[in-house]
Order: C-alpha cells, then sequence, then structure tokens
C-alpha cells in the first residue's frame, strides 16, 4: 500500500509487538540514512501490487460522503478521504477534508485491488458485518495514483479510552477544516515493518508533529521514538492528555514522586527496550517543547484544541485561519448561551449524572463522585428509534446485578444502525428470573428503555418544573467537551426558523440560490430539503456540538407536518442531541421523567436569603409548596418574594388565599397546566399586586408581563416590550388628554425617564423571578406558563399594542420571530382565528415595510419557500378582502344625505387609499409571481402577474415602469411554460 495514495486505509493491527527498539538500532533512525527514504520528497512510491496489502484487526467501513467539506470526494485524489480515530482502531489518515469512516471490530485481508474489483470487496464487507449485526456505509473511494509528499500535521497517540479517542478524532476534523492535511497513527497497533517504515517516512514528511501525551504513553516505545525524533527536528507540539506539563518530569516519574506516578511510574524505559538515558533524554525534550502549554485536562477540552489549531495555524503561516478562528471565538462567546448561568441552581445531581451516562456512555470527574446509583437498566433486544411504524418495539432486557451501590460487571453492547433506525443488541444471551410472587395481584415492574452512549437524551416533566434549568446547567457543565452548544427552542412553529438560524455558527450557506440546478428547477421542497440538508451535515462531521432543543411542543413540524427527526444528524455521532419536552413520549425514546425537588432542596429555594424561620413557619413552607404543585417555578417565586419583602409565609398564604380566582374559560390542551394549578395562578396575581402597590395602578412591570405572552417565545428586548406596554388602552379615557400633555412638556426629559421606569421595571421581574434575564444586553425571557397566563388574562387592547410596537420598531434582522409572531395574529394562518384587526392604512404600511421584506428574506436566504409563500398568500387574501369593502356600497348615513347623495362606496370617498392599496396588491401578485418562478410552477406565476398587470395598466397605464417590469416578467414565465410543455408534450 503506498502512504501517498492510500494512508487513510491502513488498517490497524494489534497493539503487541515483537519488535525490540532502541534509538541506536532502531529501523526509524536508520531509515533516515536509507536511499529510499528522502525527506521531504515525493518519490517514495510503492508498487502497485503493495496497495491494500494490509492485514486489520478493524475494518467496518462507515462513511458518509455528504459529511465532507464539499460533499464530493475528490477524483484525483485520496487526500479527501480520511478515518475516524474510533474506539477500535486508530487509522493514518492524509486528507484535508473532515468526512472520516469510523472502525469497528471485525477482520479482513486485503490484495491487489483493482478498479474492477473495488466494489466485489465492498459487497463482502456488507456480507461479512451483516453476519455480526455491525453497520456498514459504502465510501466512495477514488483509485488514482495521487500521493501526498507531505503533511502539515502528523498526530501520534497511543491509547483506546474512549474520552481519548474522542479529543483525538475532534482535533483532528478540527485541523483538516481549517485547511491543514493530517496524518494520524497509533504505530504501537502494527506489527508489519513495511507499514512502519512508511508512517515513518510520513513523520519525516510532516511540518509538525502532535504527540498526544497520556500516562501510558511514557511506556509505549512507539511515543519515546516519535518524542526524540519531533525534539531533534525542533517541531514538537505536546498536548498533555488528563495531565500537567509539572506532572511530566522525569525525576517524579522514575521516582514514582506524587499521587499520579505511584502507579504508573518506575523503570518505564525497560517497556522502551532501550537505554534508561535515552528514555531520559526523550522525555526531558518535552521541557523544550513547553513553550506551547496545551494541556486537555477534563474541563477545558475546547480550549485546547482550538489553541492547538491556531498556534499551528500560525506556524505554518496560515492567517487567515487565525483571523477566523479569532472572529468565530468572539461570536461564540457572545451567543452561545441564550441564558446566563444559574449561580444559585440547587439539586438534579442525580439527573446530570444520569444525562451524561445517556450522552456519553459513562461518567467522569467530579460527576462520578456525585454518583446516585441508577436504577437497572436491562436488555432490550430491538428497539428502533425511528418513524418506522412496521417495526415492532421487542422487550427482552437481562436484569443487572447491584450490590453495595455499584454494578458488578457490563453487559457488552452492540449497536446496528441505518439511516431509519437504530438497534441495539446484546453480545450475550438473555437470562430471565421469574420474578417471586408474594401474591396474586403481583406485578413485575417494567424496566426504563433508555438508550446509553449514543448521544441523544430527551428529559420531560410539567411547565415551570425546571427542564430547561437542568439542560442549561448541564450544557454550562460540560460545554468544553463539545465545539459548541446550538440552542434551538423547540416550539412547533418557530423550531425550523431556529434550526436554519444555526448557518452563521456552522458556517454554513442555506440561500436559495444553491439550491438551483442548472439542469433542471428545484421544486419548493427540495430547496428547503437542500438548505436543511447543508446544516445537518455539518453536525454529522467528527467535530462536536450539542444541540439543545428546549422546550419542543411536537413530534412534527407546524408548517409541513413533516417529523422533526429529519432535522437532526443521525444518531451515534460526534454530536449529541439533548431535548426538554412536556410529551410524554418522542421518537419512540423514554425520556427521563423530570421528577421534583427532594423537600430540603425545596425549602433552602423557598427560604432565599432568610434561613431562620421557626418551627411554624417551616410548617407554612411545606403546605405552601404542595399547594404550589411542588413546581420548580412558583418555589422560585415564593422565595423572592420572602426575600424581597418584610413578610412572613404564613402572611403570604393568608394573602394568596384572600385572592379571587379569575374566571377564565378554559380550553384547549395549552389551558390544562394552568386549569390543574390554580394556587401558582394566584401567586402571580400576588406579584401583580406588589408591582401595583409600588409603581400605582398602572404598573410598567404589569403591563410588561401581560403584552409578553402575545410576543414569541424567545428573549424580547426591554425597550421593545416597554414600548408595547406603554402602547395598552386605558381603561379612564378621560385622563388620556392630561397625560398627553404631561408628555408634550416633558418630551426633553422623556428618554431618560422611559430608560430608567424600564430599567427598574425588568429589574422588578427578574428579582421576583417572573422573567429570566438573557445573555443578550437588555434582553429578557418568560416562562411559557407565565405567557400562556398573560394570554388568558385577556386585557383589551394588548395583541394590538404588541403588533404597533414591533411593526414601528422591530428590526427584520435581530427580532424576526417577533415579526412573525405579529403576522401569525393578523392573518391567522392555519386553523387559527385572526387576533388583530388593522385599518386600511395601518395594513398597507404592515404589508411594505414588514411582509414584502419578511416573506423575500425568509425565501431567498433561508430557503423557506412554503412559509415565505404561505405569508404572502394570505397577505394577498387580506389585501382582497380590503378591496372588496372598499368596492362595497356604503350603507351608512352618508347615503342618505342630500350633500353626499351621489356617493356610494368607500373607492369613491378616498380614491387616493384604495389606488395604494390596489398597487400595493399589485406587488404582492408580482412578487409571489417571480418566486413561482424559482420553484418551477410557472403556470400559477402566470396567472398571478397577468392579474398585477392589469391593476397595473387600469391605474398607472400600459407606459408606466413598474406596468413594463411586471410585462418582462410574463415574457419569462410564457417562455418557461412553453419550454415544459414542449418537453412533456408526446
Amino acid at each position: 500500500m503506498d502512504l501517498g495514495e492510500g494512508s487513510g486505509r491502513l488498517g490497524s493491527l494489534p497493539t503487541t509487538t515483537s519488535r525490540t527498539m532502541s534509538s541506536s538500532s532502531s529501523a526509524f533512525f536508520s531509515a533516515n540514512q536509507s536511499p529510499f527514504f528522502s525527506p521531504r520528497s515525493s518519490t517514495c512510491q510503492l508498487s502497485e501490487s503493495a496497495r491494500f496489502d494490509v492485514q486489520c484487526d478493524s475494518t467496518n467501513l462507515s462513511a458518509d460522503p455528504s459529511s465532507s467539506s464539499s460533499g464530493i470526494p475528490d477524483p484525483e485524489c485520496l487526500a479527501n478521504v480520511g478515518f475516524a480515530v474510533s474506539d477500535e482502531s486508530l487509522m493514518p489518515a492524509a486528507c484535508v477534508s473532515s468526512d472520516f469512516p469510523k472502525f469497528d471490530h471485525s477482520s479482513c485481508t486485503y490484495g491487489h485491488l483493482h478498479d474492477n474489483c473495488f466494489s466485489g470487496i465492498i459487497e463482502k464487507h456488507r456480507r461479512h458485518i451483516r453476519s455480526h449485526d455491525m453497520m456498514f456505509s459504502p465510501v466512495p473511494i477514488s483509485l488514482s495514483s495521487y500521493q501526498q509528499s507531505s503533511y502539515d500535521v502528523y498526530i501520534g497517540l497511543h491509547g483506546r479510552k474512549p474520552s481519548f479517542l474522542r479529543f483525538t478524532n475532534w482535533l483532528r476534523a478540527e485541523l483538516e477544516v481549517q485547511g491543514m492535511s493530517c496524518f494520524v497513527s497509533d504505530r504501537a497497533r502494527f506489527r508489519n515493518s513495511r507499514k512502519h517504515g512508511r508512517i515513518e517516512r510520513a513523520m519525516d514528511a510532516s511540518s509538525f508533529g502532535v504527540l498526544i501525551l497520556t500516562k501510558k504513553s511514557f511506556r509505549n516505545p512507539y511515543t519515546i521514538e516519535e518524542l526524540r525524533f519531533f525534539s531533534s527536528k525542533k517541531n514538537l507540539v505536546p498536548i498533555y492528555f488528563d495531565l500537567n506539563m509539572g506532572d511530566c518530569l522525569v525525576r517524579d516519574i522514575v521516582e514514582k514522586r506524587g499521587e499520579l506516578w505511584e502507579k504508573h511510574g518506575g523503570e518505564l524505559w525497560i517497556s522502551y527496550g532501550g537505554l534508561e538515558k535515552e528514555w531520559k533524554e526523550a522525555v526531558n525534550g518535552l521541557v523544550r517543547a513547553d513553550a506551547w502549554k496545551l494541556e486537555a485536562l477534563e474541563g477545558c477540552w475546547r480550549d485546547c484544541i482550538l489553541r492547538a489549531v491556531t498556534y499551528l495555524a500560525m506556524r505554518l503561516g496560515r492567517r487567515s485561519v487565525v483571523d477566523r478562528l479569532t472572529k468565530w471565538r468572539e461570536k461564540v462567546d457572545k451567543e452561545e448561551f441564550p441564558f446566563p448561568r444559574n449561580e444559585n441552581f440547587i439539586g438534579r445531581k442525580k439527573e446530570l449524572s444520569e444525562l451524561e451516562f445517556i450522552l456519553f456512555g459513562d461518567i467522569s470527574g467530579e460527576s462520578e463522585r456525585d454518583y446516585f446509583e441508577l436504577k437497572a437498566r436491562s436488555k432490550r433486544k430491538h428497539l428502533t428509534i425511528g418513524w418506522s411504524k412496521s417495526k415492532s418495539l421487542e422487550e427482552r432486557r437481562r436484569e443487572c446485578n447491584w450490590e453495595n451501590g455499584s454494578r458488578k460487571g457490563k453487559e457488552p453492547v452492540i449497536w446496528k444502525e441505518s439511516e431509519k433506525e437504530i438497534e441495539m443488541q446484546s453480545t450475550e444471551r438473555q437470562r430471565y428470573q421469574r420474578p417471586r410472587s408474594s401474591g396474586r395481584n403481583s406485578r413485575r415492574k417494567r424496566p426504563a428503555k433508555f438508550i446509553y452512549g449514543k448521544g441523544i437524551a430527551c428529559v420531560t416533566g410539567d411547565s415551570g418544573i425546571g427542564k430547561t434549568e437542568l439542560l442549561l446547567e448541564f450544557a454550562y457543565r460540560y460545554h468544553q467537551r463539545y465545539k459548541m452548544v446550538l440552542w434551538i427552542g423547540g416550539e412547533s412553529r418557530y423550531i425550523r426558523q431556529n434550526y436554519l438560524n444555526l448557518w452563521s455558527f456552522l458556517d454554513v450557506d442555506v440561500r436559495v440560490e444553491n439550491g438551483i440546478d442548472k439542469r433542471r428547477m428545484k421544486s419548493f421542497e427540495e430547496q428547503e430539503e437542500a438548505a436543511i440538508s447543508r446544516v445537518r451535515k455539518e453536525l454529522m462531521r467528527n467535530i462536536p456540538f450539542l444541540v439543545v432543543i428546549d422546550n419542543l411542543e411536537s413530534e412534527k413540524d407546524w408548517w409541513d407536518q413533516k417529523f422533526v427527526m429529519d432535522l437532526l444528524p443521525r444518531f451515534g455521532g460526534e454530536t449529541h442531541i439533548l431535548i426538554s419536552t412536556r410529551l410524554p413520549r418522542v421518537m419512540n425514546l423514554e425520556p427521563l421523567k423530570l421528577s421534583y425537588l427532594s423537600g430540603v432542596e425545596a425549602m433552602s429555594l423557598m427560604q432565599g436569603s432568610v434561613k431562620d424561620y421557626p418551627i411554624a413557619e417551616i410548617d407554612v413552607l411545606r403546605v405552601i409548596e404542595e399547594k404550589v404543585g411542588r413546581l420548580t417555578l412558583g418555589l422560585a417565586i415564593v422565595g423572592a418574594i420572602l426575600s424581597e419583602l418584610p413578610i412572613n409565609p404564613s402572611r403570604l398564604l393568608d394573602t394568596i388565599n384572600r385572592l379571587p380566582s379569575r374566571d377564565f374559560s378554559w380550553s384547549g390542551r395549552e389551558a390544562h397546566s394552568l386549569r390543574k394549578n390554580i394556587f401558582l395562578l394566584q401567586l402571580f396575581e400576588v406579584c401583580f399586586s406588589i408591582f401595583d402597590h409600588a409603581d400605582g395602578p398602572r404598573s410598567l412591570a404589569t403591563r410588561m408581563v401581560q403584552v409578553s405572552g402575545w410576543f414569541a417565545p424567545a428573549a424580547i428586548p426591554v425597550s421593545l416590550l416597554a414600548l408595547a406596554a406603554h402602547k395598552i388602552p386605558e381603561k379612564h379615557k378621560g385622563t388620556r388628554f392630561w397625560r398627553k400633555l404631561l408628555r408634550s412638556l416633558t418630551c426633553g426629559f422623556s428618554s431618560c425617564y422611559s430608560k430608567r421606569f424600564e430599567s427598574e421595571a425588568s429589574s422588578m421581574l427578574l428579582r421576583f423571578n417572573l422573567a429570566r434575564s438573557s445573555t443578550k444586553e437588555d434582553y429578557i425571557h418568560f416562562n411559557e406558563v407565565i405567557r400562556m397566563y398573560a394570554r388568558r388574562r385577556g386585557v383589551t387592547g394588548v395583541s394590538h399594542a404588541m403588533v404597533q410596537a414591533v411593526v414601528s420598531h422591530a428590526s427584520l434582522s435581530h427580532h424576526s420571530e417577533h415579526i412573525w409572531a405579529v403576522c401569525f395574529l393578523l392573518f391567522g394562518f392555519g386553523n387559527d382565528p385572526t387576533v388583530v384587526e388593522l385599518r386600511v392604512s395601518e395594513l398597507l404600511y404592515i404589508v411594505k415595510e414588514v411582509i414584502l421584506p419578511l416573506a423575500i428574506r425568509t425565501f431567498m436566504v433561508f430557503s423557506r419557500c412554503s412559509a415565505a409563500l404561505e405569508l404572502l398568500r394570505l397577505c394577498t387574501d387580506a389585501l382582497e378582502a380590503a378591496d372588496q369593502a372598499f368596492v362595497t356600497p356604503v350603507e351608512k348615513w352618508l347615503d342618505k344625505s342630500l350633500c353626499w347623495g351621489p356617493i356610494r362606496t368607500n373607492a369613491q370617498l378616498n380614491p387616493c387609499l384604495w389606488q395604494e392599496l390596489a398597487l400595493t396588491r399589485a406587488t404582492v401578485l408580482e412578487t409571489r409571481a417571480k418566486l413561482m418562478l424559482r420553484g418551477g410552477q410557472f403556470d400559477i406565476g402566470d396567472d398571478l402577474i397577468r392579474k398585477a398587470i392589469f391593476i397595473r395598466n387600469s391605474i398607472s397605464g400600459e407606459d408606466h415602469p413598474d406596468t413594463v417590469s411586471a410585462r418582462e416578467t410574463l415574457s419569462k414565465l410564457t417562455r418557461l411554460l412553453a419550454n415544459v410543455q414542449a418537453h412533456t408534450s408526446p
């Protein structure tokens, strides 16, 4: 096999070796003077018969060609095909893309390979892997004779620990995404001297040698050889994995000093097979490379990898890479998390440990010490994750033995994965024990159906129980294990847009222009699928991301009823998915049911800053805990009230009980969580009474809560929220004149006063836990329970005030989700009724300034064709309804007046407004026709543009520029429609 041609195809070999190596006799150093080993040369061509002549312990190929940088393998070289460092093998690689197939355990022998027999070998692997219940997907490998003569980075490692392999995969993928070619190898796993010679030539052809060091590296002869070699070339870059630089001192290792080396230290040069002096020289060589200071300790993986990539890019002269990483890091620091970390987070240690176990398959660090004993998870023979209804869920699980809080052993598990399903099967036969029956009606408890180590977890619970807090704490605690935390709001109307908003972090272009094929016109559905697949492709690389879907409302998307699973990357990869939902079940997964806080934790949350209540008051707090439903949200509000006000629990309980409950027309699924917890709603009213008592009957804080329910379920700017609150109509109309007069007299001071009032009101909401702060400056967020209650509270004119504030001050690029919320209120999407009725003048302004720009941006920038077209269709219907009202005869007293006898329609009363309405409708029709042109729906576009031309001819005339432009669009549509008919006709 030729390294330059296909180093990435080397299989791993057993870790043992019979070769005794030393620096003086090693074939590695003698090869430097060999005529067959010329550094930095491209003359090390091997015979064709040597290609793929490799025996491997792990050759199960699994690669997705769509996960490469370009999505298309380079037909001229094998450098675009790489291999992931899986937990079973480590492959040398020379590739620039980040498409890395993973290897799992099997065995095979590659002989002489030609183009015409490659498919036969692939099929042989398919049969072999199927027989072992393992996964396969073919790799598009080009068999050209290209050979890479040099590499930017050689990555040497030794070990098979899952976390270590995950870190190595990530480092390599990040380097290659930034355009640095890599060669990865665990030399201890190869026994063939010819392969060692090829790897050694790759080492010499590398600009830098990155060695990932662990405790076991110092007893590995190959790592010592690599240390000596790269130290002599002065291009050694050590990365200390679970080590400190100060730990790697020769004296401490030899003398077994320190907690680390008491077990792993000693005369490690014996394993090296060489001399003590040479081993010490190799380890001392790390001191000369101390300028790098790259330590991959638990909790700093991300920083270590980004620093390593930045330093290597600087040393290689890749200034553009450094600038790109700097900008990306600045963006991540500001926008990664939606909320700041809750410094007063209480409890949930068991849930956090279990989430870590579900996602990673193991626990480590502090979580291991805090780990509470999990319930036994026995085997399920066929557990399917997917939407296939033909598969039945057969449950066969083995009971686990637990003694003294520790697990005796783990059952080996093999995963079988396909595009539509993931199955978990055990390598051991199931053993059942008949449960002891103590009575006639005794039943065996059904085991929980959790899936461990596949990178997806789901948390479910009631609204306000703390699901978001748990996910946020997990994300902050483990964010260094991922390149980035990607937070997505899971509300069904917004989830697709939130998913496509990830393009800026993933550096993906989802614009509709990229979905146009020159050979044929793609449909709208194909263009949307292409945009989603680009985001999915980036998430399916070997670079780990944590995708958090918070408050998933439905398994199906609201717009087209497609499953949310279609948005997510394939399970089992490096990217992990964490979901919170109120649904009892998601994607055939058994979610982690979030329980209530313990009594001690709930009491600590309610007491707040006051810790010395008498026993009687503690009993009252327990009563309040039960009445509030033990919801974390209610407990936090109680604690805030007791901390902010001089009031004891008994008086607070009496105040809540005396408040009359509001009479709502409870209906719908949304109202269920409110209807079953009236006490929590009364607690909200206590907060409103506190705000009104502090600021008067029209407290800005109270009105901000009232109007929050009509905004989108996203962070709201305080200024926009306050503006909407100010626009809520007053109950007493007589005071409006005096208020307006007072504002006009104090107009010079209004801005500073309003900002002061806004900050005070938002601060009050945050202190009483009715809102939570956002990482965006001057933004706040409201819990879904509070938003639902605000909508049900039903103050007149609140929704109209929200529409006015958003239309007048919202930015399309920064507040698009709130602009969509306005559209939902105005046009009644789906079966929803129209909530806000506008005057014609207001409607025209919104259509021109808001609706058209929003639709075009949604279509062109995010490829959300269906949503944009539906918005324009409903907008057209609204304009046509307004036009119909204009031409309808007036049936009012004006008809009967002698002075106004001839006038019979609103169009005659307001001719300018009617013409503007008609021209606006023509503009919307033309926009729809142009968008139909991009989706290949020429017949619909032709009909729309003809209507627009008729309106413009009637009002503006044939020679008007807008009419001429519409005619040009019509001619293009006519020509394309004729071409389609010509090609489809028999």
